[in-house]
């Protein structure tokens, strides 16, 4: 079973559009670049800012298996 984690290798902020991308199997570039269009587009950018703090929050990290 697949979860969502935030990307530890793929990020530029937090991980969250690479930890996106991970789960689906598709590209970063493609979320990041949906994830500022729709924040532009449909929220008027501010909404798209909280929606990533959001995400950021409610999404965990990956634990470490040492």
């Amino acid at each position: 079973m697949k979860k969502l984690y935030l990307s530890e290798t793929d990020k530029k902020i937090a991980g969250v559009c690479g930890g996106i991308a991970e789960y689906f199997g598709i590209d970063s570039t493609l979320v990041r670049l949906a994830w500022v269009l729709a924040s532009i587009f449909l929220t008027a950018f501010i909404g798209g800012v909280i929606a990533y703090l959001i995400a950021w929050a409610i999404i965990p990290p990956r634990q470490r298996i040492m």
